[in-house]
């Protein structure tokens, strides 16, 4: 039987012209909640900084709350990007948010791209490969409760969680080298690109090792269930532009550091091309269970409500047709996602 998850994220991005910031926090808490009594296997938090529109910044601190709120679901932070950060905090973060939540906390570590994200915490895009190396061992070192040295500091983080940290820790990013990193850490993938799912597993192969955690994400990227489509479209279209035009100001950051040429998200910005790419969808409950059918095993349906400032109130209307048709989708995909022996 395949294996299809669902997830509710939230990127808590408040552009000016949206939903005031502290409604958006408080709404986000009550959906957590509502998702989690409605059966929804992820609560997915993001992360980045320095973002006009507030995108999170501290994702561990709102999965506090998540964790308070929640009983089931787990809190899936993806992605934490691991080389702006000191190991040991990150850690420590990761410790005490798996002891809030019983065992729920799953961490997704990216390497990050934004140029000044990185110039505001005083370090370099070129070492991002070293610093994801240096600060996945040392998390996992930490977790496990050795007492060593870091940079010539003396490590020991308690209390340790209650998950083994290889069964928290995964790794995140689009290309070759996070799936080999992945399998050299013993730690889960996922990957931006469903593909690279199949060089983790060769790689997991290669190195005899049994493959932790993976899912094959894929697009939509969010859903927004809706009784009619086209006015369903209509009351994210806004938003939708406004994700996809803050995201393509930071790939051309990168870009420019990089030498690249053409953005991935050239002409997003043009509501009509932007449905049609699939990013992000507006779709009747009928229409979600009709794509069940070309998901992937080990694919997943995601659902932003509060999608770039989206009013609660619109993103409510989402969630209850979700409700509803929960189960409809679990009688279809089977009941939630097996224990950690049936995922791997």
């Amino acid at each position: 039987m395949r294996e299809i998850t669902t997830h509710v994220s939230f990127d808590m991005r408040a552009p000016e012209w949206g939903t005031p910031r502290a409604e958006l926090y408080r709404a986000a808490l009550e959906m957590a909640e509502f998702a989690d009594e409605i059966g929804i296997d992820f609560i997915g938090l993001m992360e980045h900084h320095g973002s006009d529109d507030g995108y999170l910044p501290q994702p561990f601190t709102l999965a506090g709350g998540v964790a308070a709120v929640t009983k089931k679901a787990r809190v899936l932070l993806c992605a934490v990007v691991l080389p702006l950060h000191d190991p040991i905090t990150i850690a420590e973060h990761i410790a005490v948010s798996d002891l809030m939540s019983n065992g729920r906390i799953s961490v997704v570590v990216g390497a990050g791209y934004v140029p000044t994200e990185f110039a505001m915490f005083g370090k370099s895009l070129k070492d991002r490969a070293k610093l994801m190396d240096r600060g996945i061992e040392t998390i996992l070192r930490a977790l496990r409760g050795e007492r060593f040295e870091f940079d010539g500091r003396p490590v020991y983080v308690r209390p340790l969680p209650l998950q083994e940290p290889e069964d928290i820790v995964m790794v995140g990013g689009g290309v070759v080298a996070a799936a080999k990193r992945a399998a050299h850490f013993d730690i889960g993938f996922l990957p931006m690109n469903p593909e690279l799912v199949d060089v983790y597993l060769d790689e997991c192969r290669a190195l005899d090792r049994r493959p932790r955690q993976y899912y094959r994400a894929g697009l939509p990227l969010s859903i927004h269930l809706c009784e009619d489509p086209d006015a369903g479209w209509a009351a994210i279209e806004k938003h939708a532009v406004h994700v996809m035009t803050e995201y393509a100001k930071w790939a051309e950051q990168e870009g420019q550091e990089n030498g690249a040429s053409a953005s991935p998200f050239h002409g997003l910005a043009d509501p009509q091309i932007l449905r049609q790419s699939g990013l992000f969808a507006a779709w009747t409950p009928d229409q979600l269970i009709e794509k069940l059918a070309s998901l992937p095993d080990r694919g997943g349906f995601s659902f932003q409500p509060l999608l770039g400032g989206l009013s609660p109130q619109e993103g409510w209307k989402s969630l209850e047709l979700l409700k509803s048709t929960m189960p409809r989708l679990k009688e279809a995909i089977g009941d939630s996602p097996g224990d950690a022996a049936e995922m791997v």
